[in-house]
């Protein structure tokens, strides 16, 4: 087991851990989830949501059960957490939009949620940036997995 690397990495992982990995290959990152939570939404594909909460890290593994299951999305709130090597949770919506549009990410799409959060989303990077007054408190970010999980092109 290795200390992780808080390294937001759209369309590829969050530091050590890549898209793609397994339950065993996290679980050797960064040990044993503190909570796991496990939606099955139907008998052919279901979501495994590893909580690291000593980490703020949420790890989402999807796919056919134990056939074949892996690593598909990352949500952060841990206040070290790292965006293209700028501390993401010490910036503003114009800083992190400026960030990702020089990193090459354009698609954004704003959205009040109905339970008052503000969305910023790159659709491009398939990362969503959650805001509370202002304020970011929570940051999304995955890649589409099919169903026979497999990471899907993007």
């Amino acid at each position: 087991m290795s200390k992780l690397t808080l390294d937001i990495k759209p369309k590829a992982g969050f530091g050590e851990i890549d898209f793609g990995f397994t339950i065993e290959q996290v679980v050797a990152t960064i040990g044993d989830a503190e909570d796991i939570e496990n939606i099955q939404e139907d008998e052919d594909f279901n979501t495994v949501i590893m909580n690291y909460w000593n980490l703020g890290l949420s790890v989402f593994i999807e796919g056919r059960g134990a056939e074949k299951s892996i690593v598909s999305c990352f949500e952060t709130d841990n206040a070290n957490a790292r965006l293209f090597g700028e501390l993401v949770f010490k910036m503003n919506e114009k800083q992190i939009t400026d960030l990702m549009k020089a990193n090459g990410f354009s698609d954004i799409e704003t959205e009040m949620e109905e339970n008052g959060e503000y969305r910023l989303s790159f659709e491009d990077g398939m990362i969503d940036f959650f805001f509370e007054d202002k304020e970011l408190i929570a940051v999304n970010w995955g890649v589409l997995v099919d169903e026979y999980g497999e990471i899907e092109e993007f």
